[in-house]
């Protein structure tokens, strides 16, 4: 038995994998770079070899001779404290790893308020990352203005300023929050409220529109507006405002799932019945839609996929590949007890 000289083995090498696997150094590079060219059996020598010598690439090395830092951003401009309690952003980022887990590419994330946006700026544009995906962007926020000049970047839903040639991932707001108000059309509700998201947010502008025109074509009175910022405080909030206004009211549609589990409570506070005196659909059908009582019929948002979707786009950006500059999402109602 050799002795032990306490000294680490050396790194297994490129050279190494290539002596191994009995094929050249350029060969071996062209598998771990991923590489169409290489036929398919030596492919599955290589990583044999690589394998059993449990070979781990330079990603320096690689990042010097390509450029790239092999880092991606996800970058959300909202307070830590609400990235955290709202379930949407980590469904983002559940998509969006499932992707990156197929390719070289980590991801890191970036929360930024509008108090230090050029502090995000320099750090985005200071050759940290390769590319960049904004979620819940706001049209006042500044932290990634003018970084389609110098890095990919990807949005999750259009941008209200400056979007003729940015790249977005979203679904159809708008046919979304038309189809949960026909429902509760449908389901005979003449006098149906709405609790709108920030005008400042594409889903807010919008679901509001979407409500606002069911209601116009079927001739109801489209007043009964109150706004929240997608919690579950505002949405409670928004309710009692309503409520409060002495009008009849026998539906409402939440422009999220947070909101209208916020206005159930209130609801019932007050003394009333879901779905029998105030039918209520929200938007989104992630945690909240079940969690509560009634369940709420609600919009399906692929959340998920959203994230996935971004960073395919990005990647390919990233790339130089051919990349779709509107990606659409599908939505489907689903319908529970609360409507």
């Amino acid at each position: 038995m050799a002795a032990d000289t306490g000294q680490a083995r050396p790194a297994p090498t490129l050279e190494m994998v290539a002596a191994l696997a009995g094929v050249s150094r350029a060969t071996v590079s062209r598998v771990v770079n991923g590489s169409p060219s290489v036929a398919p059996e030596l492919v599955r020598t290589v990583q044999q070899a690589v394998k059993t010598l449990n070979y781990v690439p330079n990603r320096a090395a690689r990042t010097l001779a390509s450029r790239r830092t092999y880092t991606v951003t996800l970058l959300v401009p909202e307070s830590t404290s609400k990235v955290f309690a709202d379930p949407f952003f980590a469904t983002v980022v559940e998509g969006v790893a499932k992707y990156l887990n197929t390719t070289d590419y980590m991801l890191n994330m970036v929360t930024s308020s509008e108090a230090n946006p050029e502090k995000t700026r320099r750090y985005l544009m200071g050759g940290n990352v390769d590319g960049v995906l904004v979620v819940s962007h706001h049209s006042g926020d500044h932290s990634w203005e003018h970084l389609n000049d110098s890095l990919p970047i990807v949005f999750a839903g259009r941008p209200l300023v400056n979007h003729r040639d940015s790249c977005y991932v979203e679904v159809d707001n708008e046919e979304g929050a038309q189809a949960a108000t026909r429902r509760l059309v449908e389901t005979g509700r003449k006098a149906i409220a709405t609790i709108a998201g920030p005008q400042d947010m594409p889903p807010g502008v919008d679901r509001l529109a979407g409500w606002q025109t069911v209601l116009q074509d079927a001739g109801l009175d489209d007043a009964l507006v109150e706004y929240g910022d997608f919690t579950v405080a505002s949405g409670a909030a928004a309710m009692r405002r309503l409520l409060a206004r002495g009008k009849p009211l026998d539906g409402l549609f939440a422009a999220n799932d947070q909101m209208a589990a916020g206005a159930l409570e209130v609801i019932k506070e007050h003394g009333l019945r879901i779905p029998e005196d105030i039918a209520v659909v929200g938007f989104d059908d992630d945690y909240f839609a079940t969690s509560v009582t009634p369940a709420l019929t609600t919009v399906h948002h692929p959340i998920s996929t959203l994230g996935e979707k971004m960073a395919e786009v990005l990647v390919d950006l990233i790339e130089g590949r051919p990349a779709q500059r509107v990606s659409r999402l599908p939505i489907s109602l689903v319908v529970r007890e609360s409507a």
